[in-house]
């Protein structure tokens, strides 16, 4: 599947280049955001747990809940967040919070629900979620002030799709697995460890997200010039050293490299554990929430 969609990702990049035909501009767009992000699916549906976790529920969770998520953030972003020191967190929790609520809302009616096929419903969420962001990213980087840019279109789609791995999917397939831990067929059951995964998570999207701000401050604490000092406090742009680019790239990539090796190795462990996984007594809190109209209760 992904080698397949490769190639016709690239076939489009090229005759796109050659021909200048912006009608080709869409399927470019879409192969090269939901290449990776269904691969992934694809494979993780491969894995299921239980004959419930059906190709039609993986697609559903995929799509309706990738633009579910994607439209709950956006109105909640621009009503509730600003520019502030706070806003990659504040950026973090949005995101997490409605991909989790998507996921919640889209499987609350399952029989069986254990930590594996939390792990790959979260996963198909996040993972939708990730192909309509990049979607939209792609065509905005379509846009520059020189003209329609089909390098930086491809070069979006490159870096994003090398990244998707490591970023809404593997956050959200942990947050799903947790929910889905100790869940019935009539409750889900919040408990103080997904709680916790929430915040965790939540963290590891803002450091990643910020990561680019957070290198260049250290490169400047590491490297910078009195001039550049000034510039900047003068409210002008102060060029960099081409020591200071590649310091920049370096602390950049190094960074989300280790925000993506916690998450995968985060991930390992709830498979490991899902492995050997044998319900008993809940935890010692939990709230529950019905999937029906009955009201919530405390465990």
């Amino acid at each position: 599947m992904f080698g397949a969609g490769l190639v016709l990702w690239i076939l489009s990049a090229a005759v796109t280049y050659l021909t200048g035909n912006p009608n080709l501009i869409p399927t470019l767009v879409l192969l090269g955001s939901f290449l990776v992000p269904v691969t992934f699916v694809a494979w993780a549906f491969e894995r299921r747990d239980s004959g419930e976790i059906t190709a039609e529920l993986v697609f559903r969770t995929f799509v309706v809940g990738g633009v579910l998520g994607v439209l709950g953030a956006s109105v909640l972003e621009t009503y509730l967040l600003h520019p502030s020191t706070w806003l990659y967190i504040g950026v973090g929790l949005i995101e997490e919070a409605v991909k989790l609520a998507a996921l919640a809302l889209l499987t609350r009616r399952l029989a069986v629900k254990s930590l594996r096929d939390g792990l790959i419903l979260g996963a198909a969420v996040g993972f939708g979620f990730a192909a309509f962001e990049s979607a939209g990213y792609a065509l905005t980087a379509l846009f520059t002030p020189q003209g329609l840019s089909l390098a930086d279109l491809v070069t979006t789609e490159l870096l994003r799709g090398l990244l998707a791995p490591v970023g809404h999917g593997l956050w959200t397939a942990v947050l799903g697995g947790l929910l889905f831990a100790w869940s019935t067929r009539d409750h889900f059951l919040l408990t103080t460890r997904l709680v916790l995964a929430y915040l965790g998570v939540s963290l590891l999207h803002a450091l990643w997200d910020s990561m680019s701000v957070i290198s260049l401050y250290l490169t400047l604490l590491l490297t910078g010039q009195p001039w550049q000092y000034e510039l900047l406090l003068r409210g002008l742009p102060a060029a960099p050293t081409g020591a200071q680019v590649g310091l920049y790239t370096t602390l950049t990539w190094v960074g989300q490299g280790l925000i993506a090796a916690i998450g995968v190795v985060w991930l390992l462990v709830l498979v490991a554990r899902a492995r050997r996984e044998r319900r008993g007594t809940p935890p010692a809190w939990a709230y529950r929430v019905a999937t029906s109209r009955r009201p919530a209760l405390p465990l």
